[in-house]
């Protein structure tokens, strides 16, 4: 199992690690699914979005499909005539694979260099594109609490070196966030108060 420390790697550093992930998978639609399934466990999908979406042939999608299935990565059930696919959270290698995934996408590095800094905090939502499995130059955050606004940019210019995307935020107090429906697949809890 490959598990490589990101923290403080370089752009050159990082691009071999997505080339040493890509060279262990070796196939683009397999990468395209972990990320889909993985990143957000409460993700659901059926062959045909995967296979539109992921801009590929049902046969390929169906074919990746059923080997994580029978490896145990997946699970599915049928709703109507759909065979809906989602990650199974209970695979023995599930914390790993989502922990890999985390560091290749750069979301690790988010959480370690800015989200546990910043202090008040009540919880931290990933949503976009990330949030849903797919791969973006942008992460977009919802802060929930009453972080150093100052201090949270000059973190983020920090993170913004070391990984090549983009990081957008909305802050809400915890009152504003109880009416916004934080809690559907749309968003990723990325970090609690504990």
């Amino acid at each position: 199992m490959l598990l490589v420390s990101v923290s403080h790697m370089n752009v050159t550093d990082r691009a071999k690690l997505y080339i040493m992930l890509e060279a262990l998978i070796s196939s683009k639609t397999r990468i395209k699914l972990l990320l889909r399934l993985f990143l957000n466990p409460g993700s659901k999908a059926y062959l045909r979005g995967l296979a539109d979406e992921f801009g590929e042939s049902t046969n390929s999608v169906r074919l990746e499909l059923n080997r994580f299935e029978e490896a145990g990565m997946l699970s599915s059930e049928h709703e109507g005539n759909k065979k809906i696919f989602k990650a199974n959270n209970s695979y023995p290698l599930f914390g790993e694979i989502r922990k890999i995934l985390l560091k290749y996408t750069g979301l690790q590095e988010v959480i370690d260099e800015v989200i546990e800094e910043l202090g008040d905090l009540n919880r931290v939502y990933l949503t976009g594109d990330l949030a849903m499995g797919r791969q973006s130059d942008i992460v977009s955050l919802i802060i929930v609490g009453k972080p150093d606004k100052q201090y949270l940019l000059h973190l983020i210019d920090k993170v913004e070196e070391m990984v090549p995307k983009r990081i957008q935020y909305l802050i809400y107090s915890k009152e504003e966030a109880v009416d916004l429906g934080l809690e559907n697949e749309k968003y990723l809890l990325l970090w609690n108060e504990q």
